[in-house]
């Protein structure tokens, strides 16, 4: 993890927030708990708990951010779509891991810039859903709304909201934490051996090649420049590492919400990088709400609905001193209409002025329903989506800073097509996701080499 940048200076503070000022507003997507006593004794519980993360680390990641926005680095955000307790293991977490160092390892050897490193996970146990109950056979029971909300299986019991299932997730966010800071600490992401971190199926991967070609390119600049320096490169053995999650159960948020030594205001310790999701932001909402009043960098999900001023509307109340590292917009507007979706909010927040991150998902909103009932995404779908992206950024004069993906270091069969082609029969064979579908290890990293690709082509560059 980062090591502490000096403190912004206070630009803004909120005016009337407190912690718990979203309880004034209507807050969408909230599980109803039977017992609000059992709830009242987890939050408490909660608020005596150790934080996840720490304000240096939370500053520091604002800086990147901040870089970001001018064009310095570029944002890698990726993990689960939902993160479940029993993948809490070390091989889960390790190829998690792995999968996003390899990524970083293609940006940054095709971009020539660095990588902010930023995982969807330690945290990302709560989902939002379209339909607040679910019918089967007959029988209705409450939509499973993550495993720190309720469980999966169709039964009354496992899904009842149950409050410990917070405490819960604390400490398996716990683990997950100490266990990235412990490997990376002990040299996981060390650059002088990126030939660690192959998966055991690697070899299999038609990009196998071009990989293993880039990973003896890396190898060799390093052995190059230490050899020039007759020293080791010591600051190679080790990468910056940040958490994200989308901060949508909020008397979960609350509790890890608190005000430190050294630094003024209000910061989120439950994550470096929380980010409000598209069916919660609405201006007078709870969640725009909190948000508002934390230091954190803040990222918002942007998708086709959205008007431009509407847009800058929830900039301004997320980001009204225009503080730079501050904001983050991610776009997700599915491959048949970012072309129309897009170009209006770019050109109403360039010609505002307002300092935000791009941000592309090219996921969400290209997720379908196959003949033999899997919820799946095209990988040409994904992929035109993020190259559409980088043009229309091209066109806009503004830039593409970062991808947001859904994505596992795990073997699975979820996405159709990538480099092996995967057809609606393949989903049979590996398919584990309990809500969105990901990608797999081979057609993540062939999504990071087609961002070097435009990249390389000068497109998304303003």
């Amino acid at each position: 993890m980062p090591s502490p940048d000096p403190d912004l200076q206070p630009v803004n503070l909120a005016d009337g927030w407190a912690p718990g000022s979203w309880r004034t507003r209507t807050a969408l997507q909230m599980p109803r708990y039977p017992d609000p006593g059992e709830l009242a004794r987890a939050e408490a519980e909660l608020r005596t708990l150790p934080p996840l993360v720490t304000s240096w680390e939370i500053l520091a990641l604002r800086q990147r951010i901040a870089d970001a926005q001018e064009g310095r680095c570029f944002l890698l955000q990726g993990g689960d779509c939902a993160e479940a307790f029993d993948g809490c293991t070390s091989e889960v977490i390790s190829n998690r891991l792995k999968v996003l160092l390899q990524m970083s390892l293609v940006l940054v050897h095709g971009l020539r810039k660095p990588v902010v490193r930023v995982g969807r996970f330690a945290g990302q146990y709560a989902k939002p859903r379209s339909a607040d109950t679910e019918t089967i056979d007959g029988v209705t029971l409450p939509s499973y709304r993550g495993d720190m909300v309720n469980a999966p299986e169709f039964t009354a019991a496992a899904r009842t909201p149950d409050p410990r299932r917070m405490v819960k997730a604390h400490a398996r966010s716990a683990l997950t934490m100490n266990f990235v800071r412990a490997l990376i600490d002990g040299g996981f992401a060390d650059l002088h051996h990126p030939e660690y971190w192959n998966l055991a199926w690697v070899g299999h991967s038609p990009l196998a090649g071009e990989y293993r070609r880039m990973v003896d390119s890396v190898a060799d600049s390093v052995r190059f420049m230490e050899t020039l320096s007759g020293q080791a490169v010591h600051n190679l053995r080790r990468v910056d590492f940040y958490t994200s999650h989308e901060a949508l159960l909020l008397p979960y948020e609350e509790p890890l919400t608190r005000q430190v030594p050294r630094h003024w205001g209000w910061f989120n310790l439950s994550t470096h990088f929380p980010w409000i999701g598209m069916r919660t932001a609405a201006l007078d909402g709870a969640h725009v709400e909190y948000f508002r009043g934390i230091r954190n960098p803040v990222a918002v999900k942007v998708g086709p609905a959205m008007k431009a001023d509407a847009l800058l509307r929830l900039v301004e109340a997320l980001n009204p001193g225009n503080e730079p590292g501050r904001l983050t917009l991610i776009h997700r507007m599915g491959a048949g209409a970012i072309a129309g979706g897009l170009p209006p909010l770019l050109d109403a927040v360039r010609r505002e002025g307002s300092r935000v991150l791009w941000v592309c998902d090219p996921m969400h909103g290209n997720t379908e329903s196959t003949s033999n009932g899997y919820k799946t995404r095209r990988f040409a779908n994904i992929a035109s989506e993020l190259e559409q992206a980088a043009d229309l950024h091209a066109a806009a004069g503004t830039r593409l800073g970062g991808v947001h993906l859904e994505l596992t270091g795990e073997d699975v069969t979820e996405c159709l097509g990538g480099a092996r082609e995967l057809t609606e029969r393949d989903l049979e064979r590996a398919y584990r996701s309990s809500v969105d579908p990901r990608l797999n290890y081979e057609q993540a990293l062939e999504l990071a080499m087609l961002v070097v690709r435009k990249h390389g082509a000068g497109t998304t560059n303003a």
